[in-house]
């Protein structure tokens, strides 16, 4: 694979220049691309090669995210805003299509690249947590009009919490690496919040919460901040744009961006959820949402952030007990961490809920 062939089926501006991979990113190998233009300006975009062994029908991977940036492009005019910075933007093949297919299968595609502005790995000040929060609710609040019966389900059962449980009790049933003995606690902690599971999912099939577009994936680094104001530009990493709650958002993002740890925080003593944090996340959030959702998204907004977190862990913890088959690894004992640190950020917020509810109760009368 040579990346000066694959760019000539986009249509790039000017003449191709090089190229840079990035590191970031556990899921498609994502290059920066360079072309120069007649008068000598150079133009970035960004290329990438889908992951075939996640996204097993990019057609429908491509439909999902075509359709809803073209929707957030059309909101965003409306609204007096850039369009160019403001959502990410296809760049199609020279054929046409939202990505191009080589003779041996790999699949690309392409986007423009969003200059001025960077993502970060972790929130380095309270105030881009605002803005990460703002950033999520205006991606929520531009695709409120949008029919989200209408996306494929890419990924099937991508927050089916109840799912996710069953996975696991069938992976300490079967014990494939023999490792079920060592993590009882943790499968104890599990079980005494099995009910939690079908919380959300109920409701949902109930009809007393609305399907909505969601991204899937709102942890802080899939934020653009602006490199001069400091603002939340636009979500990237859309490929789990799928029908879902609002509330699996929310979540996500207070689950990875409100922790005082990494993720794989070995010494739990550090790990701890920040109030200033999710105070900062709830104001932005709440800010561009609390006008549209519905009572019942926001009374469950403090419980949604428990839930994916205790989703998250059981999935790390699945992923140990059957010997470190999804998530990467480098070294022993990674995903058992990562299952501890989630589950120490569910203790937290089970102690911290009524706070929690009170700074989403403040800042819902705000908006």
């Amino acid at each position: 694979m040579h990346i000066a062939e694959i760019v000539k089926h986009f249509k790039f501006e000017g003449g191709y220049a090089g190229a840079d991979q990035l590191a970031s990113g556990h899921i498609n190998d994502t290059y920066v691309v360079v072309f120069v233009g007649a008068g000598g300006q150079k133009r970035r975009y960004i290329l990438q090669r889908i992951n075939r062994n996640v996204f097993k029908d990019p057609g429908l991977l491509m439909d999902n995210i075509v359709r809803v940036t073209r929707h957030l492009q059309k909101r965003i005019v409306e609204n007096g805003g850039d369009p160019a910075r403001e959502t990410m933007n296809v760049i199609p093949t020279r054929g046409g299509n939202s990505y191009h297919r080589t003779g041996t299968g790999d699949c690309w595609r392409a986007y423009d690249f969003v200059e001025g502005a960077r993502s970060y790995q972790k929130v380095e000040d309270p105030l881009q947590f605002y803005h990460a929060g703002r950033a999520v609710g205006r991606f929520q609040m531009l695709l409120d009009d949008f029919p989200a019966g209408t996306l494929h389900e890419t990924i099937p059962g991508f927050h089916d919490t109840p799912g996710r449980l069953n996975v696991l009790f069938q992976a300490v049933e079967k014990n494939s690496a023999g490792r079920a003995d060592l993590v009882v606690a943790e499968i104890d902690f599990v079980k005494k919040r099995a009910a939690d599971t079908k919380v959300l999912v109920d409701l949902l099939a109930e009809g007393k919460l609305p399907l909505r577009v969601i991204h899937n994936d709102t942890k802080f680094n899939n934020v653009l901040i602006d490199d001069e104001t400091g603002e939340g530009i636009c979500l990237v990493d859309l490929d789990t744009v799928m029908p879902g709650l609002s509330l699996y958002d929310f979540g996500d993002a207070i689950r990875y961006g409100s922790s005082t740890a990494a993720e794989d925080e070995p010494d739990l003593s550090r790990v701890k959820m920040d109030m200033v944090l999710y105070e900062q996340f709830c104001r932005g959030y709440l800010q561009e949402t609390a006008h549209f959702l519905t009572p019942l998204e926001i009374e469950y907004l403090p419980f949604s952030a428990r839930l994916i977190t205790l989703e998250c862990g059981i999935r790390f913890l699945t992923d140990y007990i059957e010997g470190d088959l999804y998530f990467k690894t480098q070294r022993k004992d990674q995903n058992l961490d990562r299952a501890r640190t989630q589950f120490k950020l569910v203790s937290d917020m089970e102690n911290n809920m009524k706070r929690m509810q009170a700074i989403v109760e403040k800042y819902s009368d705000a908006g």
